[in-house]
């Protein structure tokens, strides 16, 4: 155990009084709690904390009762395995009692609940997720995660097969930890142990693979990871449509997002590392179980053009216009990422990403303008409802983007007038 590292001083949650008062219920008589993994971890590694877990030696029932006697509403999350979230301050808490697998089949665990601590942090994937932090923020670090946090170094506890047939996310995870915390090279035995046990991936639910992908997609610079992950084999595995398309070109929109001010945004890296085939990435969102939201962007990119960097800001409104502002937002800033990453050695590139900045700029202002005629007023020239009517309307709606949107509503009408007529 070391005692030798503290949280104190750079923890402000950890000052919290609902969780203080929280941990001090946990703890009353013989039993023990502290806050357990990502919280302390990111708390090392300088990064911001979202979510904060306790480990507890109370069983589940107890750690219901102790919390509610504390005035802590108690929802029974995950009771089979020792979960229960405490709302304490308007705040979740996830309170697991310890515990030790005792069976696994590559995606779940049955678990004993025990009071070893050691036993609880072997359980666990990495080194750096296995710390512990009492009330007044000493860690307690019983696997080698703080040398490990030092070293940026992400490696699985014990043997690290073992680890990933427990459960085979866990190769995902390794990559995703990679690139969110490592540095250098990644551990090689890990590496090995991933690339051996990556059929074990088609054992995993959709979801969770298009979770784990969307987070590490979403790291500050995931490009050393995905680079690690395809000579592993497991980006092939997950994502064979990268496989002839390439993750080259993530590097040169990560530089694009820091120096450009862009937010970071995992669907458009994904889009950086596969084909602009619609069929195909209709079968990629059908795969990884996609929300429609995400589903539809895909689509939209993949059905969309990138325009020519040299295009007058009134033609790239009429394309805007029919084909939707997503799909043209995303083929025009992967396309000035592009032409960023050739301009460093080729002139011509930086006039065209000089070209698609300004189209950027425009397209990001633009707003859909109104088509000023209905079907109403042409039934007021004496249409009837039927194909002629909606076939005028939708001739005059053209006529009207090719203007440059500038025909007005009188002009639209006169014509209306003789479409009718003829």
């Amino acid at each position: 155990m070391s005692t030798e590292v503290s949280l104190s001083g750079r923890a402000d949650w950890l000052g919290d009084k609902h969780l203080q008062r929280l941990l001090a219920a946990l703890k009353q008589g013989d039993e023990e709690a502290r806050v357990a993994g990502g919280a302390v971890r990111n708390t090392l590694f300088g990064q911001p904390v979202a979510d904060i877990d306790i480990a507890a030696t109370t069983l589940p029932k107890e750690t219901i009762r102790r919390a509610e006697a504390a005035g802590f509403k108690t929802v029974p999350t995950g009771i089979e395995h020792g979960t229960i979230t405490v709302i304490a301050g308007g705040k979740p808490y996830e309170v697991t009692t310890l515990r030790a697998d005792i069976e696994t089949d590559g995606r779940r665990a049955k678990v004993i609940f025990g009071r070893d601590w050691k036993a609880d942090a072997e359980r666990r994937d990495f080194t750096i997720n296995a710390l512990y932090a009492e009330a007044d923020g000493t860690v307690v670090d019983l696997v080698g995660g703080i040398a490990d946090i030092e070293a940026r170094r992400l490696r699985f506890i014990g043997d690290a097969e073992a680890r990933i047939r427990e459960d085979y996310l866990r190769i995902l995870r390794f990559f995703r930890f990679f690139a969110w915390y490592g540095d250098g090279r990644p551990d090689a035995e890990g590496l090995k142990a991933c690339a051996r046990l990556k059929e074990g991936l088609t054992q995993l639910s959709a979801e969770r693979v298009w979770s784990e992908l969307k987070k590490l997609l979403s790291a500050a610079d995931p490009s050393r990871a995905l680079l690690w992950m395809r000579q592993a084999g497991v980006l092939t595995a997950v994502l064979p449509e990268s496989e002839k398309w390439g993750i080259d070109a993530v590097h040169g929109l990560v530089r694009a997002e820091k120096d450009l001010g862009w937010t970071t945004d995992a669907m458009l890296r994904l889009e950086a590392m596969v084909p602009p085939d619609a069929m195909r990435m209709k079968t990629l969102a059908e795969r990884l179980r996609f929300s429609n939201e995400e589903a539809d962007r895909l689509r939209h990119w993949a059905l969309t053009i990138a325009p020519d960097p040299k295009v007058t800001e009134t033609e790239l409104a009429k394309k805007l216009y029919f084909g939707g502002r997503g799909g043209y937002l995303d083929r025009i800033r992967l396309a000035l990422a592009a032409a960023r990453t050739r301009a460093v050695e080729d002139n011509e590139a930086m006039m065209e990403a000089g070209g698609f900045s300004r189209l950027l700029n425009f397209t990001l202002k633009w707003e859909k303008p109104v088509f000023p005629i209905k079907g109403a007023d042409l039934t007021g020239l004496g249409a009837s409802a039927g194909p002629k009517l909606g076939a005028t309307l939708k001739n005059l709606e053209k006529e009207w983007v090719e203007s440059g949107f500038t025909l007005g509503r009188g002009a639209l009408m006169e014509r209306a007038a003789q479409a009718l007529g003829d």
